[in-house]
């Protein structure tokens, strides 16, 4: 799998946007408003 650089994001620092394909076939667009919360589970790592 390519890997791209990576940023760690720190105190203060604005949440990238992200444009998310939905299996539904939709898109979900991040962030959405002031706050944004992303939790993205892997299972067993």
């Amino acid at each position: 799998m390519p890997q791209t650089p990576q940023t760690k994001l720190d105190t203060g620092d604005p949440f990238p946007k992200m444009d998310l394909k939905l299996t539904t076939g939709e898109s979900l667009q991040l962030p959405k408003g002031n706050w944004t919360f992303f939790l993205l589970y892997r299972g067993n790592w």
